[in-house]
């Protein structure tokens, strides 16, 4: 609907003439003209006995129906279709015609005054308004003379009566068509607010999604990446005089390599990650993850307390082994922790998952709002996942007593 009428508005048509109540409308107004016609040739027929006069206002009368249908067929003053309507011109020069026939057989016959009725609705749809409502007052003037003329005497409400009615309708056509003008313009107001709500929208999804694929790429790819690049320069380090140990640091970049491929196949599926989707469960994908990040600096520990199963959302689980990996990520790098404890703890309303290390630890208070460096990443990031979720984070730390960060996730909503 909004495509029609965008595409009626861009071919220049009428707002009117799309509506299929002003079509309906006109097609009434055809058969009144028809009917009122007819009506007044009967009568004056009736009336008038077989004279020159009589002939010539059939033939006048046969002419005026003519040309008012060519009107009808050609669509002068009511059009659903764009490629029916003629030009402003054509319309002007057929109410012209009908107006001036019209006009010469109330001359000759006043019975046909009242055919105006129609002609006055023509004259408001075609014309302006100011022109339209001169042609009405020409029009009701020819009918006040014809009905004087038929009238044995002279009567006021034969003046005031059509002088009245056409001022009315006039003035009500001319107030509903100012009205659908307006409630057009809002239709239009609206049609491009919606647009622009959806194309700010369309931006807002797509900066969230940017921000979200950033967090999933430094959780996964750019932590195993960072793992790799310190176990490689540990066996560049140790190749030398300890082959066997930088062999193993070898192997376990390997490992760290084979994980980061796998996540990066899932991302191409669907960003899920490789962990629970291989290990089926949100237990299990932290001790694989506890598997790839201990070794002979940190070892890293997961304990489980409550009900844990699938019956936890595939979101929530996925932001907690994200989180997981976000921390462990910054205890690697920033701690100097040798142990890490995963701590993963269900409730009837939530899901809690404490991350513990005995590392250096640091001022809560002094964090900046940004992080530093070419991670990028780190504690805003958590919590901006958290956050996503309707959950909070707490980070409990201390210069030389390590740190304890808290995520919690609301659960009302696991069911879906």
């Amino acid at each position: 609907m909004h495509a029609e009428q965008e595409a009626s508005t861009a071919a220049g048509m009428q707002p009117e003439e799309i509506d299929p109540d002003a079509r309906w409308l006109s097609l009434v107004m055809h058969l009144t003209f028809f009917v009122l016609q007819a009506t007044a040739l009967i009568r004056f027929i009736q009336r008038h006995p077989a004279t020159v006069n009589s002939a010539l206002v059939i033939i006048l009368a046969a002419l005026l129906a003519v040309i008012y249908a060519a009107g009808v067929g050609r669509d002068a003053y009511a059009t659903t279709d764009p490629s029916a309507r003629r030009s402003q011109a054509w319309r002007v020069g057929w109410l012209a015609a009908v107006v001036v026939v019209w006009a010469v057989l109330v001359e000759l016959a006043p019975s046909f005054a009242w055919v105006a009725v129609p002609l006055i609705y023509a004259a408001l749809r075609i014309l302006p308004p100011v022109a339209a409502c001169v042609l009405v007052g020409v029009l009701t003037v020819f009918v006040i003379i014809a009905q004087l003329a038929l009238s044995p005497r002279f009567d006021l409400d034969l003046v005031v009566g059509p002088a009245a009615v056409a001022g009315f309708a006039t003035a009500v056509f001319l107030h509903m068509k100012r009205l659908a003008s307006r409630q057009r313009r809002l239709i239009d107001d609206l049609i491009r607010t919606r647009r622009e709500l959806a194309a700010t929208e369309r931006r807002a999804g797509t900066l969230a999604e940017r921000q979200r694929l950033s967090m999933e790429i430094h959780d996964t790819l750019a932590q195993g990446l960072s793992s790799q690049q310190m176990l490689l320069q540990a066996a560049e380090r140790t190749w030398d005089r300890d082959p066997a140990k930088a062999h193993g640091h070898v192997r376990a970049a390997t490992k760290i390599v084979e994980h980061n491929l796998a996540e990066a196949r899932r991302f191409v599926h669907d960003l899920a990650p490789a962990d629970l989707a291989l290990s089926g469960g949100l237990p299990q994908a932290l001790r694989a993850l506890a598997g790839r990040e201990s070794d002979e600096r940190l070892r890293v520990l997961v304990h489980t307390e409550g009900q844990i199963g699938s019956e936890l959302p595939e979101r929530v689980q996925s932001t907690l082994l994200r989180i997981a990996q976000g921390a462990l990520a910054n205890v690697r790098e920033h701690a100097r922790a040798t142990t890490a404890v995963l701590t993963l703890t269900t409730l009837d309303d939530r899901a809690v998952l404490d991350v513990a290390d005995d590392g250096r630890g640091f001022d809560p208070a002094a964090l900046p709002d940004a992080p530093e460096g070419s991670r990028g990443h780190g504690l805003p990031a958590i919590r901006a996942r958290v956050r996503q979720l309707g959950g909070t984070l707490a980070v409990e730390s201390a210069p030389g007593e390590g740190t304890v960060l808290t995520a919690t996730i609301p659960l009302a909503g696991r069911d879906e």
